[in-house]
């Protein structure tokens, strides 16, 4: 599901910063590396007086890894992207700065805005049409927008640049090897689709719980929380992956179409201290090292009570999902990391008297990073054949040899926005989670506490 690229120059604005030196250029080298990005053209953009020097010393240590990985033939792309690549410092809120820049660079030029929404808003609303040649492509970040209105507004102001199929809302967790994993797991087996609906499910937990605390990340993290980081953007879209009708193909169209009218039916319900729960990390200990409580981490503003663990309970009203609760949940610094989506069937309506043990409901496993897929079920145990055990079945889901963000910008170079979010999903997040930020906002919901290092807040479900 690859073609040849249609993009001749990638533009990062946010070049110095570390978004770009951490992921976006670790993902480009492979890429380019594989052979997936022939002939670009780099050029770094930012508001930092670099000298061609650091910008070339940045390419040499994120490039490092995929170059001491890469055949001769990757080795030399790799080589070319350096010997042709630029630095330019710029205002991109300024007017005419970026446009400017833009006109001078080869045709059709991809402009990736690695940089704080706000900052992307500004810029964008610093071009004019007439700025933008045919073919541009514009790559925005999460989270974009700040709420439905904002989104709606960044939209307009995007669409008054480029096609929408030239938008790319990125959701680098949504890798492409991910989303056709559960999409085959879901359509291309028939023992599942029939009982995937509220007849024989009980309910679905996606979750993700972090091991890591903030490191380094106060500056973004604080002005967003767990709630804003993952469950508004990641784990929506993985919801819908697991609960969409099936489209007639994987094609974008059908896809992203499947997966807005299941959005369009998904809600929280009030009251939002029974359906949401947040809380935040204290001192702790995480892999024998101390992590300071977050009210004092380096950057923190105490007084935002912004939450580290969101957990909310999205409601489906249609026909297959009514009555199934869809449990997402996003946690940083627990003891144990945990990236995966549940599914609990229901229990047997009737098990023969004879049996003995404990016969629990069946679950499915979907895990993420690296894609991993468990099923649970009871069956006979050992020595006595009539009492009940769990066993599991396991495989390991086909991985891509791309890093998140190569795969992201593999779809921005050959135009294929499968793995961009459509701007009326993008709306309808904020609009699914806007009441709870509301609520929370009023302290309408406690928020609680737990240590870091340990399985939450007492009381909570592991």
């Amino acid at each position: 599901m690859t073609s040849q690229p249609t993009v001749k120059t990638l533009l990062i604005l946010g070049a110095s910063g570390d978004l770009t030196g951490r992921l976006l250029l670790p993902g480009l080298a492979r890429l380019v590396a594989r052979g997936h990005a022939e002939g670009l053209t780099l050029v770094g953009a930012g508001s930092d007086n670099w000298t061609e020097d650091q910008w070339l010393e940045r390419l040499e240590t994120s490039f490092a890894d995929a170059n001491s990985q890469a055949d001769s033939a990757g080795k030399r792309e790799l080589k070319r992207i350096r010997t042709t690549t630029a630095y330019r410092q710029l205002d991109v809120t300024a007017e005419g700065q970026l446009a400017g820049l833009i006109a001078g660079l080869e045709g059709p030029v991809a402009v990736y805005f690695a940089l704080p929404p706000k900052i992307s808003e500004r810029a964008c609303q610093a071009l004019s049409p007439d700025d933008v040649p045919a073919g541009t492509r514009l790559v925005m970040e999460k989270p974009f927008g700040s709420s439905e209105e904002s989104a709606r507004e960044l939209n307009r102001t995007l669409a008054a640049l480029v096609p929408e199929d030239h938008i790319h809302r990125v959701d680098h967790f949504l890798g492409k090897a991910t989303v056709l994993n559960i999409l085959g797991l879901r359509f291309a087996n028939t023992f599942l689709e029939p009982v995937w609906n509220r007849e024989h499910i009980e309910k679905v937990e996606i979750i993700f719980d972090e091991d890591l605390a903030l490191e380094g990340r106060a500056r973004y993290y604080d002005g967003a929380g767990a709630l804003r980081d993952m469950i508004q953007s990641h784990l929506l879209q993985i919801m819908a992956l697991m609960a969409i009708e099936p489209p007639a193909s994987v094609d974008e169209r059908d896809l992203r179409d499947a997966v807005a009218t299941l959005l369009r039916a998904s809600s929280i319900k009030a009251p939002y201290a029974k359906s949401t729960r947040r809380a935040r990390y204290t001192a702790g200990t995480l892999d024998g090292r101390k992590v300071p409580d977050y009210a004092k981490e380096d950057g923190v503003d105490a007084s935002r009570n912004t939450e580290t663990l969101a957990e909310v309970q999205v409601d489906i009203d249609n026909w297959r999902w009514q009555g199934v609760p869809f449990i997402l949940r996003s946690c940083k610094a627990l003891g144990t990391k945990r990236k995966e989506a549940v599914v609990t069937f229901r229990p047997v309506p009737h098990l023969p008297r004879g049996f003995t043990g404990v016969d629990s409901p069946n679950q499915l496993r979907i895990g993420f990073g690296p894609d991993t897929l468990q099923f649970d079920v009871d069956v006979n145990g050992p020595g006595n054949v009539l009492s009940l055990d769990r066993a599991t079945l396991q495989a390991e889901l086909s991985a891509s040899d791309l890093l998140p963000y190569g795969e992201v910008l593999e779809g921005v170079l050959t135009g294929d926005p499968l793995l961009s979010v459509r701007g009326d999903t993008a709306e309808d997040c904020w609009r699914i989670l806007e009441p709870v930020l509301k609520a929370w906002a009023r302290d309408s919901v406690p928020l609680e506490e737990y240590p870091a290092g340990s399985d939450g807040p007492e009381g909570w479900p592991a």
